[in-house]
């Protein structure tokens, strides 16, 4: 049967409506998010802006009305961009198969080694300047500029910010403008639902010639939603003020938090005008991924072309005749810079790393790993080796006779 993608993603995000929705491993925690917006705006519409419907202060055009009216919507609003948030791609950059194989560094021969020559981080130009991108081992892909790996959703995300435990999500290149207008849309509601409770306990001392504390006595909720709202205000205010900085310096919080005590230039500092520009009038790229397109089977890479001596490319699927000579010919290269190490834990590590067990004479094995330093480089040749079903190499006697001949 045939999967779509997000039915095999290796990410650790959720999905929703067959993959038309996606969130964080964490989208439990949106849940308290809308609970801490809808029930004090639900405490405020029954308790505050119902009873300001018929106020003395509102009796012409009915304006109390608009009160309430302005609350739902506004809250609407606000959850609406809560959702943008955080059931939309940030911007997974897509995961690679393979390593990616133009970046493999070759020894003479054409082999590839690519546990010892793969390049951990190359440098990529931004804006006329030189900025070096790591290679992602999870993703096997080198991550673009601004680009970071979330652990928690594990996933490359570009242009990362942070991730959000109150949306469930990552904010990245792709949902950050709907972030900061949630925040800052949050931030005007508290204002909004304090300033019309403590409008409301100013309205029943006037009316009912009531003291502070009777009237706050008569409205106990306008007092509770003005302490939530003031400590809310806190939260959702800072962090609006702290974007609002981070957006005109053009910088993410991630690369605010890691690089603050460094004195390196920022690359991406196009001046404040430009930067608010860029978050706020560019159009927003489209999505790497298409979470519900059906999951193609790679067809298998062939293996790069072997270089001979002279330079001359060789394909592998023309030259299968060969294959067994090359083998041999590798094998004793192999033999000869094993016997050459100047460690024991080399050439440990090197007969593990070709998967087979090679045997070797004790005494002759010993006096050549103990002769490293007194005998010059053994010249080489080509070994004449056999293949068993035990899956180990056999040097043949002839050979080992005249390796102890030409010692």
């Amino acid at each position: 049967m045939e999967k779509r993608v997000y039915q095999v993603w290796k990410g650790s995000n959720k999905f929703c409506f067959g993959g038309r929705l996606i969130l964080g491993p964490d989208a439990k925690s949106l849940l308290v998010t809308l609970a801490l917006i809808t029930v004090p705006v639900v405490i405020f519409c029954i308790f505050v802006a119902w009873h300001l419907r018929h106020a003395h202060q509102f009796a012409s055009y009915n304006a109390g009305y608009a009160i309430l009216v302005m609350a739902i919507i506004f809250t609407i609003f606000v959850l609406a961009l809560l959702l943008l948030t955080s059931t939309r791609d940030p911007g997974i950059v897509p995961r690679n198969s393979h390593p990616p194989e133009e970046e493999f560094r070759f020894e003479s021969g054409g082999r590839q080694t690519p546990g010892l020559q793969f390049p951990r981080t190359k440098d990529v130009m931004v804006n006329g300047f030189p900025v070096r991108v790591k290679y992602c081992d999870t993703c096997m892909l080198y991550r673009p500029p601004r680009c970071s790996h979330c652990s928690i959703c594990n996933n490359c995300v570009d242009r990362f910010d942070h991730h959000c435990p109150w949306v469930g999500q990552c904010i990245g290149l792709r949902n950050y403008r709907y972030f900061f207008f949630f925040v800052s849309s949050a931030t005007l509601l508290c204002i909004f639902v304090f300033a019309i409770s403590a409008f409301y306990v100013k309205v029943l001392m006037n009316e009912n010639h009531y003291s502070v504390w009777r009237a706050i006595k008569d409205s106990p909720a306008s007092v509770i939603l003005m302490a939530y709202c003031f400590i809310s205000l806190w939260f959702v205010g800072g962090l609006t003020g702290f974007h609002l900085y981070l957006i005109s310096t053009n910088q993410t919080t991630y690369e605010n938090f890691r690089y603050r005590t460094d004195s390196r230039l920022n690359v991406y500092n196009r001046g404040c005008l430009s930067n608010f520009a860029e978050v706020f009038c560019t159009k927003i790229k489209p999505s790497r991924n298409n979470f519900r397109s059906i999951v193609q089977e790679e067809a298998p890479t062939p293996p790069p072309p072997r270089t001979t001596p002279e330079n001359e490319t060789i394909d592998d699927s023309s030259a299968d005749r060969r294959i067994k000579v090359e083998d041999e010919s590798d094998l004793g290269g192999d033999m000869l810079q094993i016997s050459q190490r100047h460690n024991i834990e080399d050439i440990d590590a090197d007969i593990r790393s070709r998967g087979s067990n090679v045997h070797h004479n004790s005494s002759e094995g010993d006096s050549n790993v103990g002769s490293d330093y007194h005998t010059p480089p053994i010249r080489a040749e080509i070994r004449h080796a056999s293949w068993e079903r035990s899956q180990s190499w056999e040097i043949s006697p002839d050979v080992l006779q005249k390796d102890a001949h030409e010692g």
